[in-house]
């Protein structure tokens, strides 16, 4: 596999999840419409939303289950702040932190939060940049 096209998270709500992610994420919905599903760009990729229960219906399997589902995405950012404020701006737009932003074992700063749906965010400072902030202060 060369690069991944979509990522399609299966959410309760198209409309709480999409003022989720265009809020806290800033993303830009594509020229695409439909009440069905929405498309974000995401540099190369495109995310999608879209009933996570049509979605179990359309691969055939019981829509069943909460907890971890062994998945987290990544949303990379260049400062231990930008960490910090990306997590509250979930935290206060209805999602929950599930790890507040915190020094870790591979050298750089992040945190993680869920989405409305439990979908798992990690919000990351890579270990260079972090090094560099620590330096300076």
């Amino acid at each position: 596999m060369r690069k991944l096209s979509v990522l399609t998270l299966g959410v309760e709500c198209l409309d709480v999840s999409a003022r989720f992610y265009e809020t806290v994420l800033d993303l830009k919905r594509t020229d695409y419409q439909s009440d069905d599903i929405i498309f974000y760009h995401l540099d190369g990729a495109e995310l999608a939303l879209f009933p996570r229960q049509e979605l179990a219906k359309d691969i055939g399997i019981p829509d069943v289950g909460k907890g971890f589902s062994g998945i987290t995405l990544a949303h990379n950012v260049t400062s231990s702040q930008q960490v910090l404020a990306l997590l509250d701006k979930a935290r206060v737009s209805g999602g929950q932190v599930i790890k507040e932003g915190q020094p870790v074992f591979w050298g750089g700063f992040s945190g993680y939060f869920a989405d409305p749906d439990g979908h798992l965010w990690e919000v990351a400072c890579g270990s260079k940049e972090y090094q560099q902030e620590m330096a300076r202060s």
